[in-house]
């Protein structure tokens, strides 16, 4: 309220039992307050864990790890009742989910609690979605639940998810942007900070490339085109948030939060999207930053 946030908010509620959530969701839930500085109005549970830690909850064993297929954090019952919460106090639910055996079982649960709804007008997520099944893949656009990606996944994690995982499968599962986007599924992306750096424009370059430290591409056919990873941070990203018709486009009415960058990242080669820089930063209309120039 004194204008000392210098970004804009979405919070997850996330940490406290079903419970707890049960009597204080109506205090906690705050929606565009301050000029749109602070939302909450999503709650966040994690299903499984990571596949760096072989924690990711999977269908079949760990290649190089043939007696795990990973564990379970929040239990199936405490997201299903907490999905329940969230379909009484008006909540999106978005839940971590790694490995294929926790996608799988977090679309059962969804498509379960949803049952009678309209899944989409839920907009309903599952975080990271990383390592999917194909017969899964078409049931994000089907229920109506987003898959909130992290681009720079494909290229820091490409160099192992094989040894994990073993080919095809690693191919077939991991990071399939491409099949869920061409199934109708919608994508909305970020950084997952602290694992990775907060950076964006990182993060779109390993979307469009999937390009690894060594040089070489993480399966390189399930790439998003520019147009798509610019779309999954900006206007998807703002439809993740309920707020299309606040943020991410630029238009009439919008809250003119913007960056202006050195090059066009639309159509400049490969190659230069590493050396893209952002020039100015704008925020609710007022520039917040802007790069200094270089010496010469």
């Amino acid at each position: 309220e004194r204008g000392e946030l210098p970004i804009r908010m979405y919070a997850m509620v996330g940490g406290e039992s079903v419970e707890r959530l049960a009597t204080e969701l109506p205090r906690y839930r705050v929606v565009g307050h301050a000029n749109h500085f602070l939302t909450v109005r999503s709650i966040k549970r994690s299903v499984d864990g990571a596949l760096g830690s072989r924690s990711a909850w999977l269908l079949e064993p760990y290649t190089d790890a043939p007696d795990s297929t990973g564990l379970v954090l929040d239990s199936l019952e405490t997201i299903e009742r907490t999905a329940e919460l969230a379909l009484k106090h008006g909540y999106q639910l978005n839940t971590h989910a790694i490995g294929d055996r926790a996608n799988r079982e977090v679309l059962d649960l969804y498509e379960r609690v949803q049952r009678g709804r309209d899944g989409p007008a839920l907009r309903w997520r599952i975080e990271h979605a990383q390592h999917l099944h194909p017969t899964d893949v078409p049931r994000f656009a089907k229920l109506g639940v987003l898959a909130s990606v992290q681009g720079i996944h494909a290229s820091s994690d490409g160099p192992w998810v094989p040894k994990r995982l073993g080919e095809p499968r690693a191919g077939e599962r991991t990071y399939v942007w491409r099949s869920l986007i061409d199934s109708g599924a919608r994508i909305n992306n970020g950084t997952d900070v602290p694992v990775e750096d907060i950076d964006p424009l990182a993060s779109f370059r390993a979307s469009v490339t999937r390009e690894m430290a060594n040089g070489q591409r993480f399966h390189p056919e399930q790439s998003m085109t520019r147009e798509e990873a610019l779309a999954s941070y900006t206007r998807n990203n703002a439809y993740a948030a309920f707020e299309e018709d606040l943020k991410g486009s630029l238009a009439p009415g919008r809250l003119a939060d913007f960056v202006v960058l050195d090059r066009d990242i639309l159509r400049v080669p490969d190659a230069e999207l590493a050396a893209a820089r952002v020039l100015h930063t704008v925020l609710a209309g007022r520039v917040v930053y802007s790069r200094a120039p270089a010496a010469r």
